[in-house]
């Protein structure tokens, strides 16, 4: 039977989505996310009292993303004003966001306000001053949290590093910065400090570095207490747990990351005589990098004898454009073809007028044609999220799977889309 030699998908044939939505496609799986989410209740949130658990919108985010998060019944990290608009319109519970970034606007700060969302990370001393006085003109008392850059240098690649003492994000730990932002904060009238934020990096598959920035944070926590009799009641220790994208990352369990963050707090805490604070994780490639693929359908194929064999698809940089950015590894399957034996190796380019366009360096792969379709694995993160219309090309469709189900959560682009907004 020909469908037995297709890759299926959380129960579903890739080959007929791909035939059905055409490709490029981006195809998530619902099943795998709600799993994540149960992980974190069952793992976190239960485990643990004074727990939050918000998702890092910024990985990928759709009203059906943001309405399948609600009835999951976690939180939301938002860091512009589209995401948070994307979940208003969805009612997302407004105490459940927090909202994040290095500089947010006024018109950003004022549609955070005015909706009432949980917390504001500040990111820079004068943003205080931003937030005070858009509170005062709408008689709002706002909840914030400092970023905090805790000065930690990590294993992963220098553009998703973001707790090292170089860093566009956070309040650098210098006693005059700190001192300064404290004082500040409580001096303030429609402002409530609840606490401190740290985020590390990206694609961690190793807990150490949580657990030096947990050590760094908790006696920031002694300080203020000491100096300013100001109790830390929230620490939000971010995210940025790594998944398998090739051979030699593996995806670790929710708990390798927390029950360590959790241990370290309470054990810290006692040491310093502190009343252990509300605990927040920001998971977000976590919960939706695995969940995704992305199908495309193979068309040039150049041999360029005893060198290379370039075979290029329907999509590219401008789908996924983390390969360009910082030279991101994926694995994929010949959709078609996939128990047949691999038999030659060859290079995936995408379809951009750039040499940098290339999706998969050296990829192993039975014999391929033009119309073979090609599944790209782990691309539920950044990728729909990070697309552009480079070369005018219009974005790639959605697909959710349920079940063995699915439904289209975003229409594919237009050629009239793109025009749209043109003059």
């Amino acid at each position: 039977m020909e469908e037995m030699n297709n890759f299926l998908f959380a129960g579903c044939d890739t080959v007929e989505l791909a035939k059905k939505y055409k490709t490029p496609l981006y195809v998530m799986s619902e099943d795998y996310i709600i799993e994540r989410c149960a992980e974190i209740r069952e793992d976190f949130l239960e485990k643990y009292p004074r727990t939050m658990a918000v998702y890092a919108s910024k990985a990928f985010l759709t009203k059906e993303m943001a309405r399948i998060i609600k009835r999951e019944g976690l939180g939301m990290d938002v860091v512009s004003g589209g995401e948070l608009y994307t979940a208003i319109q969805v009612d997302f519970p407004m105490d459940k966001i927090i909202f994040h970034g290095n500089n947010k606007t006024m018109e950003e700060l004022e549609l955070a306000i005015k909706n009432n969302v949980g917390r504001i990370v500040v990111d820079h001393i004068e943003e205080i001053d931003l937030i005070e006085a858009i509170a005062q003109k709408h008689d709002k008392k706002v909840n914030i949290l400092f970023r905090i850059s805790p000065g930690l240098d990590i294993q992963t690649h220098k553009y998703i590093q973001t707790g090292q003492v170089d860093s566009k994000f956070g309040i650098p730990l210098t006693e005059t910065t700190i001192e300064r932002a404290v004082t500040k904060a409580l001096n303030m009238k429609n402002i409530e400090l609840l606490g401190f934020h740290f985020h590390i990096g990206s694609q961690l598959l190793e807990n150490d570095t949580h657990i030096k920035a947990i050590r760094i944070m908790t006696n920031l926590m002694k300080d203020v207490k000491d100096k300013y009799g100001f109790i830390t009641k929230e620490l939000n220790t971010g995210g940025g747990y790594g998944i398998h994208y090739v051979e030699g990352e593996r995806r670790k369990s929710l708990s390798y990351f927390t029950d360590s963050i959790m241990e370290e707090v309470e054990r810290s805490c006692q040491e310093y005589g502190l009343e252990r604070p509300l605990i927040i994780i920001e998971p977000g490639r976590w919960i939706v990098g695995e969940a995704g693929i992305t199908l495309y359908t193979i068309g040039a194929i150049k041999e360029i004898p005893g060198i290379r064999t370039y075979v290029s698809v329907d999509g590219g940089m401008p789908d996924n454009p983390r390969p360009s950015l910082y030279q991101a590894k994926y694995e994929a399957v010949v959709a078609n073809k996939v128990d047949e034996e691999p038999t030659e190796v060859v290079t995936i380019a995408g379809k951009c007028c750039e040499s940098g366009d290339i999706l998969i360096w050296d990829l192993k792969v039975p014999q391929v044609e033009r119309g073979d379709i090609l599944a790209v694995l782990s691309t539920g993160a950044y990728n729909y999220s990070m697309s552009s219309n480079y070369n005018r090309i219009p974005r790639p469709a959605v697909v959710m799977l349920k079940d063995g189900k699915d439904r289209l959560i975003v229409k594919r682009e237009t050629y009239e889309d793109l025009l749209r907004n043109d003059l």
